[in-house]
């Protein structure tokens, strides 16, 4: 175990609840009542309160199911892009107390704090105390925030007294706070994991950091042991502060119900594609390959792969790929409950090519058109501007203001 009580200091600073904080924030008169955030086709639960947990509800449950488990609730649409704001705004503050951020989702990130005790003139618990009364009081939403010598550790530390609480693991109480860790709270011990070491009597972190290293790497491997280093105290991942581009980035969600109907999956898939493009285009990303999906009712997923000639954020580049995939993958015998598109090869704006034949010129003109949509959604709601091809995948309900045809801007 580690021989000083902060030979490294990582602090893992979680969101509570967070799309419901987001809501809850925006419309404080729900405040005290059980709520639950929907998925864009009020298929499933993404998101709810503690109090809404507490009775059963659970992320991905069909909307209909939750309902007979708490009809008096409040069910409110997902809003993606006012979330990000607000995850905008969160790391923002979190920059102010460190430049060591990394964003490891949208409501969660890792910070470093080697040093920052004599910057600030503070102890860690009230840097952390500082960071959620800021939040709180600038954002109107609350974090829970680990510390401790590795980002594993601080991960599992956040954790512990969720929501608004705080918790430091130095050094000397590292085998102390393990013993009441069970495996299946280490973050990467997944429950095929969790399973094999029950066999071998392992059944909390500490007995996992007592067993034999060579043990460790012949049952779970490098990540096996990663993880064993890292709960002993020793840094093996590192704090990933520079600004990376994501590997992927995903739209998807159930189709509401099982359908064989071309034509409504096909408005999903252009739901699912605007959007897509609209987040690429708004961080100045551009994506080399797109993979379209379907999922069967039977929860099977058919997948088909394309890769542009060029990087690209084009949404006509985006809508033929995916025609063209909904063409292969499509079985009218089939029926089919969820689709989603995945951007891979994730490029900065920087890496486009110059051409000779007008190509750029083109695709950068389609990008404004897809900008000025998104900013449109975002001031005046999400469903204020569609693509026309979208129809059936929106409910009156949230009817748009204003449908975009399928053309290319020239």
């Amino acid at each position: 175990m580690a021989l000083s009580d902060w030979p490294n200091a990582v602090a893992h600073v979680d969101a509570d609840c967070f799309f419901a904080a987001c809501e809850l924030a925006r419309s404080p008169k729900l405040r005290g009542r059980p709520v639950c955030v929907m998925s864009s086709q009020d298929a499933c639960i993404v998101a709810k309160t503690y109090d809404a947990k507490a009775v059963g509800i659970h992320t991905g449950m069909p909307v209909w199911e939750a309902k007979k488990l708490l009809p008096h609730a409040v069910y409110i649409p997902a809003d993606f892009a006012y979330y990000g704001q607000i995850s905008d705004k969160l790391f923002a503050i979190l920059a102010r107390f460190t430049p060591e951020v990394e964003v490891y989702s949208i409501d969660e990130a890792f910070i470093g704090l080697n040093g920052i005790r004599s910057l600030w003139r503070k102890s860690f618990s009230e840097i952390a105390e500082n960071i959620r009364n800021t939040v709180k009081s600038e954002v109107g939403i609350t974090v829970s925030i680990g510390i401790s010598l590795t980002k594993t550790l601080a991960k599992i530390a956040s954790d512990i007294h969720k929501p608004d609480g705080s918790m430091l693991v130095a050094g000397r109480d590292i085998h102390s706070f393990l013993a009441a860790i069970k495996i299946k709270d280490i973050p990467g011990i997944g429950r095929n994991r969790q399973a094999l070491l029950h066999k071998f009597h392992i059944f909390t972190a500490a007995d996992y950091t007592r067993a034999d290293p060579a043990f460790v790497q012949r049952l779970l491997g490098k990540s096996g042991m990663d993880l064993w280093h890292e709960l002993r105290g020793m840094p093996i991942f590192p704090l990933e502060s520079a600004n990376r581009l994501p590997k992927s980035m995903a739209r998807t969600a159930s189709l509401g119900r099982v359908t064989a109907q071309r034509d409504v999956i096909a408005a999903h898939l252009t739901h699912h594609t605007t959007r897509l493009v609209a987040e690429l285009v708004n961080k100045q990303y551009l994506a080399q390959g797109l993979t379209v999906f379907l999922t069967l009712k039977s929860f099977a997923s058919q997948a088909v792969e394309t890769r542009f000639a060029d990087p690209s954020a084009n949404i006509f580049d985006f809508s033929r790929a995916v025609r063209d995939a909904l063409t292969q993958l499509y079985q009218p015998d089939e029926l089919y409950r969820g689709c989603g598109v995945v951007a891979t090869e994730i490029r900065p704006v920087e890496a486009r090519s110059l051409d000779l034949f007008g190509k750029v010129d083109n695709d950068e003109r389609n990008e404004r058109l897809m900008s000025a949509v998104d900013k449109l959604n975002r001031k005046y709601g999400n469903h204020t501007v569609l693509m026309l091809a979208a129809m059936p995948a929106v409910k009156k309900k949230k009817g748009p203001r204003f449908w975009l045809p399928m053309f290319e801007a020239r």
